[in-house]
């Protein structure tokens, strides 16, 4: 693409530039646009450099040295020197100029970055000469207008569609169609880490009109694992505290839901994803073969597919819980414990639970992708 607006500076030109700068009598904002100036010279005295170059050596954008060179050849030397009128008018953009702004905020963004800004889409549209100018705020408000926010993402689970995905997903809504029974409860089991956290500087408390101030330095004193064990149809949750999150703790988790929490259930049946110390196996890691055997025969075990745990419910319940009583620091593994046991009880108590609606039928009309085409 043809270069628009080249600045070829004389030596008298350059002269002056250079004296402007040396003396340093003047605006700060001249002897800026001096230098930017004597950068982008394509004359045989000049280096020539791109907007880009210019930009980034002085901290500016590149529709800012772009706008510094269209003032140079149209409106001349002296011109270029000042500040740019501004104009407090709303640019419009029509269909054509939307529709491209749609496509490049959707395209990959620039090497060197891992996603587009306001600021950088407006420079490649300048670049591209979508528009002549635009300024960053004009375009957050048009992006804003339809919706499109490309300097943020989800991160999800994307699931591929195959049998062994869909066998799994209908084996868990089956599972959660079930009524109450007291002798086969049905458990949802999850897992997530916590970092313990100790204030350097102790934090300001919330007052009328002041929220709470924390000092942004912490020092890291270690992390603990917590299980949950959740059962929807009573309304009950547990929370175990753990060191680790391996085999053992795992083995040690489902003792205590077999021996403490349901020892008069004839099968305990449990739902939980496909992680690698989610298997029988870990009991006999743990404990003797009696023992395990004994643990392994009071479960009925229901697995969500691959990409597919938030079919378990304990998932929700572990959001709920960082959410109310794990968003602030917690500095050691007995604080933690006394806050998760003091939040299951209040939340027990209150009989809150999840109301699960979505079925294997509604899964097949809204999940139609995912299955295999016969």
């Amino acid at each position: 693409m043809q270069k628009r607006w080249v600045v070829e500076l004389s030596q008298d030109e350059r002269t002056q530039l250079e004296q402007l700068i040396q003396t340093g009598k003047v605006a700060g904002y001249k002897i800026r646009h001096a230098h930017m100036l004597l950068q982008a010279d394509e004359s045989e005295w000049g280096p020539s450099w791109s907007d880009t170059q210019i930009a980034e050596a002085y901290h500016t954008s590149v529709t800012t040295v772009r706008n510094l060179r269209k003032r140079l050849v149209e409106k001349g030397f002296e011109t270029a020197l000042e500040r740019e009128k501004q104009t407090n008018r709303k640019i419009k953009f029509d269909g054509d100029t939307e529709a491209k702004l749609i496509a490049l905020a959707c395209s990959e963004a620039p090497e060197g970055y891992s996603k587009w800004s306001v600021r950088l889409l407006a420079n490649r549209m300048v670049e591209c000469e979508i528009v002549n100018e635009i300024s960053p705020m004009t375009v957050q408000r048009n992006a804003k207008k339809n919706q499109l926010k490309p300097w943020l993402k989800k991160q999800w689970c994307i699931p591929e569609a195959s049998g062994e995905f869909v066998a799994h997903m209908e084996d868990v809504l089956d599972v959660y169609r079930r009524s109450y029974d007291l002798k086969r409860p049905v458990i949802c089991l999850d897992e997530t880490n916590r970092q313990l956290t100790l204030e350097i500087r102790p934090s300001t408390p919330a007052a009328p009109g002041s929220p709470k101030r924390v000092d942004y330095e912490y020092e890291r004193n270690g992390v603990v694992n917590l299980f949950m064990m959740f059962a929807p149809l009573e309304a009950k949750r547990y929370v175990r505290v753990s060191d680790h999150r391996k085999r053992v703790d795992f083995a040690a988790c489902i003792q205590e839901l077999v021996d403490v929490h349901y020892p008069d259930a004839e099968r305990i049946v449990l739902v939980m994803d496909n992680l690698n110390t989610h298997r029988l196996g870990s009991l006999y890691e743990a404990f003797e073969p009696a023992e395990a055997k004994r643990l392994a025969s009071k479960l009925e075990i229901h697995y969500t597919p691959k990409h597919g745990s938030w079919l378990n419910m304990a998932e929700i319940e572990i959001g709920v819980l960082s959410r109310q009583a794990l968003s602030d620091y917690v500095e050691t593994k007995a604080d933690m414990i006394s806050r998760v046991a003091a939040w299951q009880s209040d939340r027990n108590a209150a009989q809150a639970t999840v109301n699960w609606r979505f079925t294997t039928q509604d899964a097949r009309i809204r999940l139609k992708r995912l299955y295999p085409k016969i």
